[in-house]
């Protein structure tokens, strides 16, 4: 009988163990399979740097995804608007505009960009869903009207400006090094502020909340404009690296990327559950998956379904455990 017991209560610290760190599990394992069937290869520190470099715009832009998933808000605009964002900062940076000014601009672009979607959303009642994607359709539109459907360049002699989005300190991609400063950041905004326990509490029931005193759709519109200052965050490491903007490419399905990380990181779609490291970690698993594809000599045509598969066993295993 205490045998039993004993197994019982292994079984359950087990379970919540997993209930609670899947997502670094999951990538673990993966990381070890990976390695595995690559010979090692996959585990060589120059191809870790690599993917953790790659891996940072998305999860920039996953950063404040998650802000807006566990409201239970939906942003479909992140690309295009990381896009549009990118676009001033280009045309500053080549202008002459100090490289600053011309950094916080991109930010305040993609940071108005979040306001107006949290204005709408919350003031109109319009779904979550439409307005970001038609502003999504609107900042496309406007990029691909300001550069004329081409590629926008810039200054490529400002070896400061590219160091932001091809450099290196100490042999960590400068890129993954904002990542991690703004997840810090973001993780203190969400865990220890009141404002962090109002997003759940609205992810969780709108209106039990509203009933509690907080104002929702105060709270909301916040989740837009941090959405909106990571997209423009976002928007800097990715033209840094190669000082320029293709008005119809440039972020094209980042947003998609985006939520699929915070998913993947064990934020629920339904809202008022998640975590800013979890979606750190599901960003580097989606690339952890394209590398591999890369590493396998596996035709690329396929990477969307191995990619999709792994997205969806993490999903199962963590909804089958909270069941």
């Amino acid at each position: 009988m205490e045998k039993v017991k004993g197994e019982n209560k292994a079984l359950g610290i087990l379970k919540g163990l997993w209930s609670k760190y899947s997502t670094i599990f999951v990538f673990l394992i993966l990381f070890v399979i990976i390695t595995f069937l690559t010979d090692g290869r996959f585990a060589r520190w120059n191809n870790i740097t690599t993917i953790l470099r790659n891996a940072s715009t998305i999860g920039v832009i996953a950063l404040g995804m998650t802000f807006v998933i566990i409201a239970g808000g939906i942003d479909l605009s992140s690309g295009p608007v990381m896009a549009t964002a990118g676009t001033v900062l280009v045309f500053l940076q080549g202008s002459g505009t100090p490289l600053i000014l011309a950094m916080l601009a991109c930010i305040a672009v993609a940071t108005a960009f979040g306001f107006i979607n949290g204005i709408i959303i919350t003031k109109v009642k319009v779904p979550p869903f439409i307005v970001t994607l038609a502003i999504g359709i609107i900042a496309r539109s406007v990029t691909m009207y300001i550069g004329r459907g081409a590629t926008i360049t810039g200054d490529n002699t400002d070896t400061f400006f590219k160091s932001i989005g091809n450099g290196s300190i100490v042999t960590i991609p400068t890129p993954f090094i904002i990542l991690i400063v703004l997840a810090i950041i973001m993780t203190f905004v969400l865990v220890k502020t009141k404002f962090g326990t109002f997003v759940f509490a609205i992810g969780c029931n709108d209106m039990a909340a509203k009933y509690s005193g907080i104002k929702v759709d105060r709270t909301r519109i916040w989740t837009y404009i941090i959405a909106g200052i990571c997209v423009g965050f976002a928007g800097v490491i990715e033209i840094s690296r190669m000082v320029a903007v293709s008005s119809t490419t440039t972020g094209s399905n980042y947003e998609f990327d985006a939520i699929t990380a915070v998913l993947v990181g064990g934020t629920s779609l339904a809202g008022g559950r998640g975590t800013i490291y979890g979606s750190i970690v599901g960003a580097i698993i989606l690339f952890f998956v394209n590398n591999m594809m890369i590493n396998l000599d596996i035709s690329t045509y396929l990477t969307g379904a191995v990619k999709g598969a792994v997205i969806m066993i993490a999903v199962l295993l963590q909804a089958r455990t909270k069941n």
